[in-house]
């Protein structure tokens, strides 16, 4: 098969058996790789009674079929298991290059089961696959790993990873890969933690061939004149990477801050992509494969690495009432030292602030404390002092002390930044999303702000449903091919279909990918449900349904999420209650009764 290896590795810890598995080519087809062959895997291999931290549970790497080609931005891969910090089905995806590097190495994927019994590291290339005894590196934090393992087996690996927070369990740990790539949200370093695996090395370099190389050089040389036509891939983020969104997203009045307390934050410029440019900026780098290069390289006065991207300005700045962007900066180092999710951390430790500043926690955090973030992070990450609660993750510790609606989460996962009460469609998106608070899942966004492919209007809950339905179906299938979202800003499905076809030698029209997606979105509909979720938890925190933005553009909002949500049921092929219908499931080929 061409676009795919038509191998995955299956790695028992507890055994320490390893199996090459060949899924078939009609699992690729009907969920090409990446998200969709994960939730596929996990459906099938992962019920209701497996505890998230328990050996049981799967993390499940995959590659997808654009992977290592010459297709911009197609260096992802993704890992899927069950969520410690929503209990839901979860992926999440990164760039890098250690996805290429597996893929190269002969694999499409890997499954990692079981929990060894005591630390380890597994080494792939392609003449072994081996485990190794990892005690001298448990303890240390991912650059020192990396560097570890790196020095201890040669050039040419890439190393994932996961840091102290991963080893402790931390429910807002992540799994990070070439130093400082996340694979961010939901908590998958605590199962990785959990399975005493520290880092997994791979090394490859078998040639990726498309079936067809003339047709695949033509359909790309039209690809990157999109990508070079459009001012977002071409100037703004190139130019000043994703926090270039700070200074639009605050004038539009959908920039949360103090913990959504309000939709704008005053000192935004402070913290802006201009003044990351200005002040800290260094230096600028990309993923493999990828022309739009949105990464920067900073240094602060005491510190320097990567980033912060716009989601970790605002989790760690304004979210947390933060306008220096210095200590916004190293907190963002810290948390990729740890093996932190940014977004996950700053959230919680805004609704903590918020709740000490209502005496609902006695505990000396305020907003604007830029001196004590560094400390509060490594707090989570050894679970030391009230890190041992906060690394829960918002949802628990506000329950644990009442004030479940300062928790800005959706089943679990903090949100992301932006206010919903000032883009409807987002707002939609958060509810329905299958893994909880996500931006990226629909990313409304395009059409309400940055009006991509058209403008819409973002206070409207007209039209709603259904386009937040076909993005969201989209992206499942990007995230299952894999490309980095950025690219489907500016190139359409159609390219996207062409581009596969080339690539694997079958033919893929841009509806394939449609229903490739809907497949994918009630799979992890169905799983959800099966563990135990409902229409009663596609919701959003109360303080975004009832109460009004007081200031700024967005002055007099909420969400208007019922209106929308009866709709998007109803398109869905859904039920009242949000169960898709036999009849739809049947149409998708899903046997899942």
């Amino acid at each position: 098969m061409n676009g795919w290896t038509g191998r995955i590795l299956r790695i028992n810890l507890t055994d320490q058996k390893i199996n090459i598995e060949e899924p078939g080519h009609d699992s690729y087809s009907r969920f090409l790789g990446g998200r969709g062959l994960g939730c596929h895997i996990l459906w099938q291999e992962v019920g209701p009674p497996t505890d998230p931290l328990a050996p049981e549970n799967k993390l499940i790497f995959l590659t997808g079929p654009l992977t290592g080609t010459q297709v911009p931005t197609s260096g992802r891969f993704t890992v899927t298991s069950k969520s410690p910090l929503t209990g839901t089905v979860f992926d999440s995806n990164s760039g890098g290059i250690w996805g290429v590097r597996l893929k190269k190495a002969g694999y499409d994927g890997l499954i990692i089961e079981g929990k060894a019994a005591k630390p380890v590291y597994i080494l792939i290339n392609e003449k072994e696959v081996v485990l190794k005894d990892a005690q001298k590196l448990w303890g240390l934090n991912v650059p020192d790993t990396t560097g570890a393992v790196t020095g201890a087996e040669g050039r040419g690996y890439s190393v994932a990873c996961i840091g102290p927070a991963g080893e402790n369990r931390v429910k807002i740990s992540c799994i990070m890969n070439d130093n400082t790539r996340a694979l961010g949200r939901g908590g998958l370093g605590a199962v990785m933690g959990s399975k005493l695996l520290k880092a997994i090395a791979v090394k490859g370099v078998q040639k990726i061939r498309p079936a067809d190389p003339e047709k695949l050089a033509f359909i790309l040389y039209e690809t990157n004149k999109w990508i070079k036509a459009n001012p977002i891939t071409s100037q703004g983020l190139p130019e000043f990477g994703t926090p270039v969104l700070v200074n639009l997203m605050n004038e539009c009045g959908i920039f949360p801050s103090f913990n959504f307390q309000e939709s704008q934050f005053p000192d935004a410029e402070n913290i802006s992509g201009e003044a990351v440019a200005e002040k800290i900026l260094v230096g600028k780098k990309g993923c493999y494969g990828c022309p739009i290069k949105c990464t920067r390289l900073t240094q602060t006065k005491n510190d320097s690495g990567e980033g912060p991207e716009y989601e970790s300005i605002w989790a760690l700045g304004p979210q947390c009432g933060i306008n220096d962007l210095e200590a916004v900066a190293e907190a963002n180092y810290l948390c990729n030292r740890l093996g932190l999710d940014t977004i996950s951390v700053g959230v919680t430790i805004g609704c903590a602030m918020e709740m000490a500043a209502k005496k609902l926690v006695d505990a000396d955090i305020r907003f604007g404390d830029a001196a004590k973030l560094s400390s509060l992070i490594e707090d989570i990450a050894y679970r030391r002092g009230l890190g041992q609660e906060l690394a829960e993750g918002s949802r628990a510790f506000a329950r644990k002390y009442g004030g479940q609606q300062f928790a800005m989460q959706v089943k679990g996962l903090e949100l992301p930044a932006y206010d919903p009460r000032g883009v409807q469609g987002m707002g939609l998106g958060f509810a329905t999303s299958n893994r909880g608070g996500c931006h990226l899942r629909a990313y409304m966004v395009g059409p309400e702000i940055l009006g991509v492919p058209k403008m819409v209007d973002r206070f409207s809950t007209e039209g709603k449903a259904g386009l937040t339905i076909f993005y969201q179906n989209l992206n499942a299938a990007m995230d299952s091919l894999i490309i980095c979202r950025f690219t489907g800003l500016t190139v359409s499905e159609e390219y996207f279909a062409r581009l596969l076809s080339a690539v694997t030698g079958a033919d893929f029209q841009p509806q394939d990918l449609h229903t490739v997606g809907e497949r994918i979105w009630n799979l992890e509909r169905m799983y959800n449900l099966r563990e135990g979720f409902s229409s009663a938890d596609d919701t959003l925190p109360e303080r975004l349904l009832k109460e009004p933005v007081q200031h700024g553009p967005s002055k007099g909002h909420v969400v208007y999420l019922d209106r929308m949500l009866r709709d998007y049921y109803r398109f869905r092929g859904w039920d009242v209650q949000g169960v898709p219908t036999a009849k739809k499931l049947s149409e998708l080929g899903l046997e899942v009764g």
